[in-house]
């Protein structure tokens, strides 16, 4: 089993209401876990969100908390409701309304990873599913909770950045003529899940970095966005999809030359998206 369900870097001192999380980035794979697939350690890879912990680790340092995933997507994904169990998957579990999610294999616990290939080669006890659920997806969620409650106490509201990398391939048929593919894909549920402005401000922060960015295609946000963006709560969540090819190799899953001096260039833009949240604080609490 992996040894813990996340991470948490917390900043000396707490100025900004934004939480930056990773809920894809855990490369945790125990010998226990790899031995029961079909993968090997390479293949079990593809649907890593890799090194996007690294790009945001900074974070720290302008006032905001980083939530890690402690456990690979391929053994628990965080970014899926508790009750998204795959009956093709797991034993005893009943097939109910259809979920393309589920369907597709990309339940909260994957039967695939990315590239349709499939990771067991049998099904689970439902035992195995609620013993995942109990000891990595509550504690995650529950800490991601706690850490938006403590910016909402503090600044009056709380903004939940979720962080995600993208296939180069997701993004490379979005090219029209004469402009080029976005780099960066932000995901507010059309709205729903965040106040314009946080959005806008967001944007433009990466905009001025000099980043290509487009909104909510091909990727608008899953669970995580869905249910912790409440802006009439004054609590908000966008996703942040950066493609993969900028920073890695995505054959090898390695960091490729790139990969530092866009690192240094987020650290800009994770410092304008930290201030957001002091900046954010007096307005919107005032609305």
């Amino acid at each position: 089993m992996p040894k813990v369900a996340y991470h948490v870097m917390p900043p000396e001192a707490r100025t900004s209401c934004v939480v930056f999380a990773s809920p894809h980035s855990g490369r945790d794979y125990p010998w226990s876990f790899l031995r029961g697939t079909e993968l090997d350690e390479h293949s079990i890879r593809t649907s890593e969100d890799a090194y996007v912990d690294r790009l945001f680790e900074c974070a720290p340092q302008f006032g905001a908390p980083l939530l890690k995933a402690g456990a690979p997507r391929a053994f628990i994904d965080y970014n899926r409701s508790a009750d998204e169990l795959d009956p093709a998957l797991i034993e005893g579990v009943r097939r109910t309304v259809h979920n393309p999610r589920v369907a597709s294999g990309l339940g909260v616990l994957p039967r695939v990873v990315g590239n349709g290939r499939a990771i067991y080669r049998g099904k689970l006890p439902l035992t195995e599913a609620h013993r995942r659920l109990n000891r990595y997806w509550q504690p995650y969620h529950a800490q991601l909770q706690s850490l938006l409650d403590q910016a909402h106490v503090q600044f009056g509201l709380s903004v939940l950045v979720d962080c995600h990398s993208m296939p180069h391939e997701a993004v490379d048929n979005m090219t029209r003529i004469g402009s080029p593919p976005p780099e960066i894909v932000l995901g507010d549920r059309f709205g729903a899940s965040a106040d314009g402005e946080v959005v806008d401000r967001i944007e433009a922060a990466f905009v001025s970095a000099g980043l290509r960015v487009a909104r909510n295609a091909p990727f608008a946000g899953a669970f995580i966005t869905q249910h912790y963006g409440r802006p009439a709560r004054m609590q908000h969540a966008v996703q942040i999809e950066i493609d993969r090819a900028i920073y890695m190799d995505e054959k090898s899953i390695r960091p490729n030359s790139n990969f530092h001096d866009f690192r240094r260039l987020l650290r800009g833009v994770i410092s304008e998206i930290a201030s957001i949240g002091q900046a954010m604080e007096r307005p919107l609490a005032a609305e």
